[in-house]
């Protein structure tokens, strides 16, 4: 990444998963940073993370650690967000926010990107990373509307363990292995036992029947897209997959295109590889995307039981796309842009 100047740069929850993955984006990418400050709980204000060789110390948040960082990256949760982002906003940062806060706020955009990028000039100094199963679906459905025109989007997710943090892994480690050597290992972090098994139950249910997480996939969708009213469903599932979450979608589009020209839409973009020679066993799994930066999609066909539809297959990395990687995407954008905050709180 070429950028204007380097750039002072504050984690908020860097000891958490999310953080740890941050750090790594940013050297993967050669982040241009003048100045890196850690930020957690006090339980880790002792700790010392190495970056790029050298030991950075782990700080409380405070307004004065904000004070004269150009961006915040943000993956403390929501109530930590709530609390330290109008804070860090006043001492003139702009903050990257990977919880729910901010999502659905009007005033504040909320991007991937190589498909709202634009959105990202009218910011106020809070910016929000869309869930993680948003960030993998957009790409491919803005692809189709600028295509054919979306009609109705139904998506089925089969997202991984490691979507629900470290201690969801572990549960999902200890529980295979024991179910393996015959001993009991019940359920804690789940609802119910996840090794062997999927639960469609994310996040909480809600008087409509879904639940919490497959709404925010309606509802941020619509958002980023700028289509308040595209008719869309989604029915969540945790899958007993370490990491990368996995998409079947189903499009009606408003016109009939080939599946050749869908795949060509798909390549068109910058993020998207099309892994789609199902006869020489050729679609992304899981596995494959665990690491990587595209959101990887195969299994192109035409939709059965509708004129124009379009049904393909979706899969990421969740802790990069839809969180670390594309965050510092936003960042990136920022800085090439010369949109970081000209005022800053004295």
């Amino acid at each position: 990444m070429n950028a204007a100047r380097p750039v002072t740069v504050a984690i908020l929850g860097a000891t958490g998963r999310v953080g740890q993955e941050l750090l790594k984006v940013l050297d993967q990418r050669d982040f241009p940073l003048k100045e890196l400050r850690l930020l957690a709980s006090a339980r880790s204000k002792d700790n010392t993370i190495e970056y790029k060789g050298k030991a950075y110390p782990v700080q409380e948040p405070s307004a004065e650690a904000f004070k004269g960082v150009d961006i915040v990256l943000a993956s403390a949760g929501q109530e930590i967000s709530e609390k330290w982002t109008p804070i860090a906003v006043e001492q003139g940062a702009c903050v990257i926010d990977n919880s729910n806060a901010y999502r659905m706020d009007p005033t504040v955009p909320l991007v991937v990107p190589e498909v709202n990028g634009e959105a990202l000039k009218h910011h106020k100094g809070i910016i929000a990373n869309p869930n993680c199963s948003t960030a993998q679906l957009v790409p491919p459905l803005k692809q189709l509307h600028e295509l054919a025109g979306l009609k109705r989007v139904i998506v089925s997710t089969y997202q991984s363990v490691s979507g629900a943090g470290k201690e969801a892994m572990d549960e999902l480690e200890n529980q295979t292995r024991a179910l393996v050597t015959g001993e009991d290992y019940p359920a804690q972090v789940f609802q119910r036992q996840i090794a062997f098994n999927l639960i469609p139950h994310i996040d909480k249910f809600l008087d409509n029947g879904y639940t919490k997480e497959e709404m925010k996939i309606v509802h941020e969708t619509r958002k980023i897209l700028s289509l308040p009213n595209l008719p869309i469903t989604c029915t969540a599932v945790r899958v007993p997959v370490a990491i990368s979450h996995s998409e079947a979608v189903t499009v009606d589009l408003e016109r009939k295109v080939s599946c050749e020209q869908v795949r060509e839409a798909f390549a068109e973009s910058p993020i998207i590889e099309v892994w789609d020679n199902p006869e020489e066993g050729i679609y992304p799994t899981p596995l494959d995307a665990a690491g990587q930066d595209p959101v990887y999609i195969g299994r192109v066909r035409y939709d059965t039981s509708s004129e124009n539809g379009i049904n393909f297959w979706v899969v990421a990395d969740n802790l990069r796309i839809g969180a670390a990687l594309n965050a510092v995407r936003i960042a990136e954008y920022l800085v090439a842009h010369n949109l970081l905050r000209q005022t800053v709180a004295s």
